[in-house]
């Protein structure tokens, strides 16, 4: 596949970067070769291989999302960090006048 300079000029405005024309020249040099490289897939022969939409046999591999500690424990835990309480709130020094 032939890129052109102009090619190079359109992806680099789409992407807001400054090229000079040196740049584009290697740039365009560079994505032909890029693709030419990705095209030699059309060579392969995939009539056996059946489409699919995404990768079968993947399971959610996140963790069960457990309470490690009641309401008010945490409550305490979290407080107990804080450089001024009061009750059950943080008190932090007047911003507003």
């Amino acid at each position: 596949m032939i890129i052109t300079k102009k090619d190079v000029e359109y992806v680099a405005r789409l992407a807001r970067l400054e090229l000079s024309d040196e740049e584009k020249e290697t740039f365009a040099g560079q994505l032909a070769s890029i693709l030419s490289y990705a095209g030699q897939l059309d060579k392969l022969d995939t009539s056996r291989v059946p489409p699919t939409s995404h990768v079968p046999g993947l399971a959610n591999v996140t963790r069960k999302d457990e309470a490690v500690c009641s309401p008010d424990e945490l409550r305490e835990r979290l407080l107990s960090n804080a450089p001024g309480r009061e009750d059950n709130y943080f008190k932090v020094k007047k911003v507003i006048e």
